[in-house]
């Protein structure tokens, strides 16, 4: 998987500083940043994930599956800085990434501020604790002021115990994140809950502090059919 990923970056980074390259001297916004990577990098990206992971089998996967790129993409791209930059603002225990044209926003249990302020679990545990509730109402805050995007919430543990029982608790926990999401108004149609146990992490098993960062909730925010539909009108008129 490591080996896998660093092709993906490798491939990536040559394909944008060719895009950034050409486009240099005349294109300095960022919707025209993320038009290039949209068009170029998005579109290949998106084929090396699907081809060797298979599409959306992980949040990073999901995002570049959903890119329509192109000018719309630049739009929607736009769109999501907004968002991003919201939820690092009112969630400090969130890991808040843009990718593409979506958000991925991760919380383990080393949180950037040292806090306890994210999602996370006890160990063994599933049930949403209080902090975890309050990071959820503003995550749930942004997602209505933001409506016209999907969620993917995905459930990650580290490799202690066996594959099967770990794969049980993060079906647990997606699920339990999910239904809070559900439960507090949010529109179920706009939620997918997925789990992978330990199968994905994000950093090798080998200490305390790499485990704690494996034993995460995962968010991958894209954008809903209205919004690329939108998006696409809009860059017609340009």
């Amino acid at each position: 998987m490591k080996k896998m990923f660093n092709h993906i970056l490798f491939a990536a980074t040559g394909l944008m500083l060719v895009a950034s390259g050409c486009d240099a001297t005349r294109r300095t916004s960022n919707q025209d940043k993320g038009v290039a990577v949209g068009a170029v990098g998005g579109a290949v990206i998106g084929g090396i994930i699907g081809n060797n992971v298979g599409k959306g089998n992980t949040a990073l996967g999901a995002i570049i599956g959903a890119a329509v790129g192109g000018a719309a993409g630049g739009i929607i791209g736009n769109k999501m800085d907004r968002q991003a930059e919201k939820i690092k603002t009112e969630i400090p225990g969130a890991k808040v990434e843009r990718v593409g044209e979506g958000i991925s926003v991760t919380f383990d249990e080393n949180n950037p501020d040292g806090s306890k302020a994210g999602v996370y679990f006890a160990t063994n545990k599933y049930d949403i604790t209080a902090n975890s509730k309050l990071a959820l109402d503003k995550l749930i805050k942004i997602f209505t002021e933001y409506p016209e995007t999907n969620i993917l919430v995905e459930g990650h543990t580290d490799d202690v115990g066996t594959d099967a029982y770990n794969m049980t608790l993060s079906q647990k926990r997606a699920e339990a994140v999910g239904n809070a999401l559900r439960t507090s108004g949010l529109a179920a149609s706009r939620l997918t809950t997925k789990w992978y146990g330990e199968s994905q992490p994000k950093v090798e098993n080998t200490s305390a502090e790499n485990r704690a960062l494996n034993r995460r909730v995962e968010f991958a925010i894209t954008a809903n059919e209205k919004m690329k539909a939108d998006a696409k009108i809009e860059a017609e008129k340009q």
